[in-house]
């Protein structure tokens, strides 16, 4: 049995109303397991996610980040944080959400979970707000080279001062996910990298709350969180007894087919982390919470590294 509420509040931006979803089970719960979505996508996505967790007795909450889903204003750009909007806005919005639950759920144990651009975020947080949380779990996650890091940005502050952040680049985007379905090629759609699942792509195609393209001033702040990410001093900030779940599939352009989660959990490992666990399903792409028939045993392994790391009610 679940209990859906949708709700508001105000972002750290100070003027923006965010859209967000709850998901209680029956009965006080066990946990409260935030979610912090992708890019080109909302919080409505993990629905299902939500009510498997529900009939665990974990609630479930998450909002839509600036410039997504409920989140965009009227008449605002879509997969924009914002005029002068930095990554940190972003990463703040996920505190306000935390110390709203907190409030919310006394006594109750918080976890964050993040996926692809979400996940990004969620690193931020965790150095940004370290001993906040039970657990948390990065899905779809991955590691840049320095050199790309470098690149990428310079090439948005060029394409910013020529275009301004709120605009789209077919060079920025290309940059930014281009090289994705090239892995899957001969390609159906340009979404192919998101899911081994035809139908899964298709409904996220179908979506008008998804896909539009990251606008330049997005991508730049997102290589901007990554750095940041990446930095070995701010890594040794985070909770060094934290657990952490870092899952993906192995055939995810995010994760670099992999090898970008690895690097990502010897990272957290070489800076004091003591509960880090890889998680690499063989053939899934980035969606693993939506790839059809695999999707339960997702949901199922999710839940069996996360219910240890809970108190015993």
């Amino acid at each position: 049995m679940t209990n859906l509420t949708e709700f508001t509040f105000l972002s750290s931006d100070g003027k923006t109303r965010l859209h967000a979803m709850q998901w209680l089970p029956e009965g006080t719960p066990r946990a409260v397991l935030q979610i912090s979505h992708g890019v080109a996508e909302h919080i409505g996505r993990y629905d299902g996610f939500a009510r498997y967790l529900n009939e665990q007795g974990i609630a479930v909450v998450g909002h839509d980040h600036l410039g997504h889903g409920g989140s965009l204003p009227e008449g605002g750009t879509p997969v924009y944080f914002g005029d002068g909007t930095p990554w940190e806005t972003v990463v703040a919005d996920i505190q306000l959400l935390h110390e709203q639950l907190r409030r919310e759920f006394p006594g109750v144990p918080l976890c964050l979970m993040g996926h692809s651009m979400g996940s990004f975020l969620a690193r931020s947080y965790l150095i940004r707000y370290p001993g906040t949380l039970q657990a948390a779990i990065l899905m779809g996650t991955g590691w840049q080279p320095q050199a790309k890091l470098t690149g990428g940005r310079a090439v948005a502050e060029v394409v910013c001062a020529a275009q301004g952040p709120s605009s789209a680049s077919k060079l920025v985007n290309d940059l930014a996910f281009g090289g994705y379905n090239k892995a899957f090629a001969p390609n159906r759609t340009g979404y192919d990298w998101l899911s081994a699942d035809s139908e899964n792509v298709d409904r996220y195609i179908a979506d008008p709350l998804c896909g539009a393209d990251a606008t330049v001033g997005l991508f730049r702040q997102m290589l901007h969180g990554i750095a940041f990410n990446q930095n070995p001093k701010n890594l040794t900030r985070m909770d060094s007894s934290l657990p952490v779940l870092l899952i993906s599939g192995d055939r995810d352009p995010v994760g670099d087919m992999g090898k970008g989660v690895r690097r990502t959990a010897a990272a957290f490992r070489k800076a004091g982390l003591s509960d880090v666990t890889v998680k690499l399903y063989p053939g899934l792409r980035h969606e693993i919470l939506n790839e059809g028939p695999m999707r339960q045993t997702v949901y199922e392994d999710i839940w069996h590294w996360l219910e240890p790391h809970l108190p015993t009610r």
